[in-house]
């Protein structure tokens, strides 16, 4: 019997020893170190720090051997970057302070009243804020919505939400507690067309080149922000250096394998923090029946809410990919739970969000405690507060649980469309 389970044993003992010798803790902290040192600022979008982080994933998935998509590793698409330079509204015939009034747009000039076609939204006193704005912000047309004006607060923050994506239609915000019967808003602004990338890299697959399965993370964070305690510099080693540094150590691991029956896709996206724009556009490179599962990375440097070997999957009940990965890990150190903040709508929150949307069994793996995460969006995250040799044994157990799903044997459940929020 001894010799049975011995046998029963090797191969997983030999698998061990190989991903050991790869995802290295020293391997796993020069990534890191690199992506939230003091030299990137902070990788916000349009900066020269995030063209450099761009540079060196790219550089990454050079050494590793992956394809590039056509002839760069950058997925480049358009981004538009508008300046105010003037506005005025008159509502009922009445002028309204211009604090009361947030446009988005990328048209330089801007004159719309109650004849122009705009569709017209609202959000009352008392109604959900986020889920209203959610659904104000995808108009499929050009939209004016009148705010009650305990909403007032959030103007300043629509005004200054970061650039459009092409195809985004014009919105006006304008406070008011009751859709007026007349309006006019004037407005002119300098728009400059601007490009972001994220960073790709293909691993093809032996036997099924045309499924893919997706490892991913955004490589990039705030940038430059409020001093605190004379750091002015958002570093994101968390949020989410640590995510990307996963999906290239992944990237190394498979491609020494090239065992892959599935093709593999490592995709860095860009803008994650401002509206999610380098998700969005990757996912539409794709037939989404193609897809067979995404595994995106999100804040995996710090323990999570139950200890070390330990993280989370958003959205594990709706598809049965939890499962599989869970089923891959039995018997190992490491346990997969089902997201414990669902209150927060992670699922749908994280670049994963974009694909499962269109029924991909695409899930985020996060160890954050999103309820008490005390580095969260400040210039203290940086990669002192990582548990390093925590986060190597993460991503040896992403590597370990998505064995199955990579070689064709299992393929995880389509996420029902029908019942998305």
């Amino acid at each position: 019997m001894k010799k049975i389970l011995l046998l029963l044993a090797l191969p997983l003992l030999a698998q061990a020893q190989k991903i050991d010798k790869i995802i290295t803790r020293s391997e796993t902290e020069r990534i890191e170190t690199y992506l939230a040192s003091d030299e990137l600022a902070g990788r916000k979008p349009f900066t020269p720090g995030i063209e450099k982080a761009a540079k060196f994933i790219a550089s990454e998935f050079e050494k590793a051997g992956l394809q590039k998509t056509k002839e760069s590793y950058l997925q480049s698409f358009p981004m538009f970057k508008s300046q105010l330079q003037s506005i005025s509204a008159i509502i009922d015939e009445k002028a309204i302070e211009v604090k009361k009034v947030a446009l988005i747009s990328k048209e330089t000039s801007i004159q719309i009243d109650e004849k122009s076609g705009y569709e017209v939204a609202s959000i009352k006193e008392g109604e959900n804020f986020s889920q209203n704005i959610s659904r104000i912000m995808n108009a499929k047309k050009p939209t004016i919505a009148f705010l009650h004006e305990s909403f007032l607060k959030f103007i300043p923050r629509l005004s200054a939400r970061g650039p459009m994506k092409d195809g985004q239609e014009t919105i006006v915000f304008v406070i008011s507690n009751t859709v007026p019967s007349s309006f006019k808003i004037i407005a002119t602004q300098q728009v400059e067309r601007l490009e972001l990338s994220n960073v790709v890299g293909i691993l093809p697959g032996k036997s099924r080149p045309n499924e893919y399965v997706i490892f991913s993370g955004h490589y990039d964070h705030l940038g430059i922000g409020k001093a605190v305690q004379g750091d002015s510099i958002y570093n994101g080693a968390n949020d989410d250096a640590a995510g990307t540094a996963a999906v290239l150590m992944l990237a190394k691991y498979y491609a020494k394998k090239r065992d892959n029956e599935r093709t593999l896709i490592f995709a860095a996206f860009t803008a994650e923090e401002s509206g999610g724009f380098g998700s969005s556009y990757f996912s539409k490179q794709f037939n989404p029946d193609q897809v067979m599962a995404m595994f995106n990375l999100e804040m995996i440097g710090t323990e999570s809410k139950w200890g070390k070997n330990s993280a989370y999957i958003t959205g594990f009940e709706k598809s049965s990919m939890g499962e599989i990965l869970t089923k891959n890990l039995a018997g190992s150190e490491f346990t997969f739970y089902p997201d414990p903040y669902t209150e927060q709508n992670l699922f749908y929150r994280s670049d994963n969000a974009t694909l499962a949307k269109l029924g991909v069994p695409a899930h985020t793996i996060s160890t954050s405690k999103m309820d008490s995460e005390p580095n969260y969006h400040k210039a203290s995250d940086e990669v002192g507060t990582l548990d390093l040799d925590n986060m190597t044994e993460i991503i040896k157990a992403i590597a370990k649980s998505a064995t199955s799903i990579v070689s064709g044997k299992d393929t995880p459940s389509r996420v029902d469309t029908t019942k998305l929020k």
